[in-house]
């Protein structure tokens, strides 16, 4: 695995971070990078069949249990099928979202299940980002933003504005790893991309 080559982006829905995630993308090719973007759940032909299971229809389909089982198969199958093979030939891969994704939406803000998300994931998956970037919103905010884009992948958004603050403290929490850098997403969004790409580019330099 190239050093530094694991970007993910995460933050609560609405934070803007699948935008960022494809402005690095851009800015990370104009300074001559091979860049392989992608998103979970999702990024593999089986991860994407997986999303539209937990993405879609109503609020209470799975258990919090179920849904770990799910986006991990989801994970495993990005994994394999496009992020290792990425890594392996010097590509930098940006994921929208990665295993802490799923450490806030099923291991803490649906239950304590972050034991359960955690040694799942070091039994299936192995590997953390080398770089995170999370962009911080206030929840309001945020669920505000998600709830104007509306469309069929909504069912984490109906959930309400709790979860989302629960998100958000949760992700912060996270953040006091050494592997994040936490954005301020009230910022313009010219503002934010800048910043990361700089950040980035250091990074990978």
């Amino acid at each position: 695995m190239q050093a530094g080559g694991f970007i993910s982006f995460e933050g609560i829905d609405g934070s803007g971070k699948s935008t960022q995630a494809r402005l690095l993308a851009e800015a990370l090719r104009a300074a001559g990078h091979e860049v392989v973007l992608t998103r979970e759940p999702g990024g593999s032909p089986g991860a994407e069949e997986i999303r539209r299971l937990v993405l879609e229809g109503a609020p209470d389909r799975w258990s919090p249990e179920t849904e770990i089982l799910l986006f991990t198969a989801a994970r495993r199958d990005h994994l394999e099928k496009t992020i290792r093979p990425a890594l392996a030939r010097g590509a930098v891969v940006i994921t929208d979202r990665f295993a802490d994704s799923t450490r806030m939406y099923q291991g803490i803000s649906r239950g304590d299940l972050a034991g359960l998300v955690d040694r799942l994931h070091s039994l299936m998956i192995g590997i953390e980002p080398d770089l995170t970037f999370l962009i911080d919103l206030p929840a309001e905010l945020g669920l505000s933003r998600a709830q104007t884009r509306a469309g069929t992948e909504m069912r984490f958004e109906d959930m309400g504005l709790a979860l989302q603050e629960r998100m958000r403290a949760g992700f912060l929490a996270l953040a006091k790893a050494p592997r994040f850098r936490v954005i301020d997403g009230t910022a313009t969004q010219a503002e934010i991309a800048g910043r990361i790409a700089n950040l980035a580019l250091d990074h990978l330099r």
